[in-house]
């Protein structure tokens, strides 16, 4: 992977400082364009909970979003990264829920299950296998490939669920996802030519291009306040796990051990996307301590009620873009999520965002960490094997993400989970391909090792 230093157009490295006033307004920058938000509102609607239950939901998975973005970036993993709501349980929690009662006792099936798992995790990081693991299956080859798979991977969702398939004119949907993708375009260009503008530009641009992107949706008539105004100024999750209480089922805690392990994978491709953006490589026991930070983020959404975390990797092509990957800033990103979470009307403000606005975004953003991938597969020599190793991954990322729901639906529900996360299928892939077919490199690397 990279080395220890500053990628080439970074402003700011991980461990560079700013003035606390300028980490907060970035961090905001990070929390805005990630949707957080939706993954936690979509499985509320899913499971059909009441309007006090879903805002509780929310505000709990963004204290969680919170909470694990700081531990994560200050204390275990310690590189610049947000944690956020996955979306990769949601069928497994819904499942579980109507099975286990639903209204009548499913939450707190759901919630033990992922408790376990979420030990699990903590787990496996304080036992230091985790390292054992990356070290033996994770080559540069693997990593790259794997980054490249976590921005193609999510690309088509991101574009389908915030812009195509969003709530809302079509036609309005693709022209304000058009305007925000102008706009960062040329907030881009103005700071390439004027000099002096540069740094302010490329810092801010998309706050910039999210403010652009607002005004927009209000001319069109697409920002709702009646959340905003109906929502309380302050409160706290009322909906705990201590609410609905500790129920142990054998089927589920697999089922969710299982989904916890596709989170690992789906999470070791952003450590490596965060990796090559900041040009600072991950070292040794760094791998078990994030585990463990993973774990316990996870383990403390699930007790005050919300979904398993993970990291996000939008935020990997954000400081592509900005030049700024200081901690300082995420750490500033992680307290504003945990405002979120106690300041309704916030939380409010956030989620009256379209759709779309977020969707231009975040598609640029996960164009970016894709590039960054095909960037750390350059330095290689694609002849022979490797081409297999770096292009079946691919196509079968590109596959599962366009694969239609039929098909989805008629597999056994333990493989529903496993093809639902097209990145982790494309991680499993490449590591078994690489075992397989790179067999030389694979002695050179454990001799040298040793």
């Amino acid at each position: 992977m990279a080395e220890n230093k500053k990628a080439d157009g970074l402003i700011l490295g991980p461990d560079d400082t700013l003035p606390t006033s300028e980490a907060t307004v970035l961090g905001l920058q990070h929390v805005l364009a990630m949707d957080a938000y939706v993954g936690p509102l979509l499985i509320a609607s899913m499971l059909a909970l009441s309007a006090t239950q879903t805002s509780s939901f929310l505000q709990a998975a963004f204290l969680a979003c919170g909470f694990g973005t700081i531990i994560q970036t200050a204390i275990f993993m310690k590189m610049p990264l947000s944690q956020g709501p996955s979306f990769v349980p949601a069928s497994a929690i819904v499942g579980i829920y109507f099975a286990n009662g639903g209204s009548n006792g499913g939450m707190s099936v759901v919630l033990t299950s992922c408790l376990i798992g979420a030990l699990f995790l903590v787990l496996l990081g304080m036992s230091g296998w985790y390292e054992k693991i990356i070290n033996r299956l994770l080559p540069p080859v693997v990593g790259g490939t794997i980054i490249t798979c976590v921005g193609l991977g999510n690309l088509p969702n991101m574009m389908n669920s915030n812009i195509f398939h969003a709530a809302g004119n079509d036609f309005e949907n693709i022209t304000l996802a058009g305007i925000t993708v102008g706009t960062l375009l040329v907030v881009v260009t103005i700071g390439t030519y004027v000099t002096k503008l540069h740094r302010f530009l490329k810092v801010s641009s998309i706050i910039i291009t999210m403010f652009v992107g607002i005004i927009a949706s209000m001319m069109m008539g697409r920002m709702d306040w009646s959340s905003l105004s109906s929502a309380a100024w302050f409160s706290f999750p009322k909906f705990t796990m201590f609410h609905y209480g500790f129920n142990f089922n054998l089927s589920a805690t697999i089922t969710f051990i299982i989904i916890y392990m596709v989170l690992t994978a789906e999470t070791t491709g952003t450590w490596f996307a965060m990796s090559a953006v900041t040009g600072k490589k991950i070292e040794g026991k760094q791998w078990n301590h994030g585990m463990i930070g993973e774990g316990i983020s996870c383990l403390v959404s699930v007790l005050i009620g919300s979904v398993p975390m993970t990291g996000y990797s939008t935020n990997a092509g954000i400081v592509s873009i900005t030049g700024v990957a200081s901690r300082k800033v995420f750490v500033a990103a992680g307290f504003w999520f945990m405002g979120l979470g106690l300041f309704s009307k916030l939380a409010a403000l956030l989620a009256a965002i379209p759709a779309p606005v977020i969707g231009g975004i975040g598609a640029i953003v996960l164009v970016i960490i894709m590039l960054n991938g095909l960037n750390t597969i350059g330095d290689l020599k694609t002849a022979g094997n490797q081409s297999y190793i770096i292009g079946i991954p691919i196509s079968v990322t590109m596959a599962l993400a366009l694969l239609p729901d039929k098909f989805k639906e008629a597999a056994p529900q333990m493989l529903q989970y496993l093809i639902g996360s097209p990145i982790a299928v494309a991680a499993i892939t490449a590591i078994v391909l690489n075992l397989i077919l790179n067999r030389k490199s694979n002695t050179v690397i454990q001799t040298e090792a040793a």
